[in-house]
């Protein structure tokens, strides 16, 4: 079973929040996933990203891929800067 790392929107209409989760690749965007990583808000000032690091680096290394948006939150927060694999 392959994994990826996307983002998983809740909230209501026009005020989306995400959960960044590790779901299988068949698993539709909200439905079933493995685990919650992470949060996304893009409606704070500055955009809010709360992530579980440890969690993220081990699901990687089991060979979860992260989505583009993903993979670009978790630059902007600096998870690749600190020594993890890319």
């Amino acid at each position: 079973m392959s994994a990826k790392i996307r983002l998983a929107r809740y909230g209501a209409k026009k005020r989306p929040f995400y959960r960044i989760v590790v779901a299988p690749n068949e698993a539709p965007r909200d439905g079933r996933f493995l685990e919650r990583v992470g949060t996304y808000d893009p409606l704070a000032e500055p955009s809010a990203v709360v992530l579980n690091s440890d969690r993220i680096e081990m699901w990687m290394k089991r060979g979860a891929v992260p989505t583009t948006t993903v993979k670009n939150l978790l630059k902007k927060e600096g998870f690749f800067s600190k020594g993890s694999s890319s």
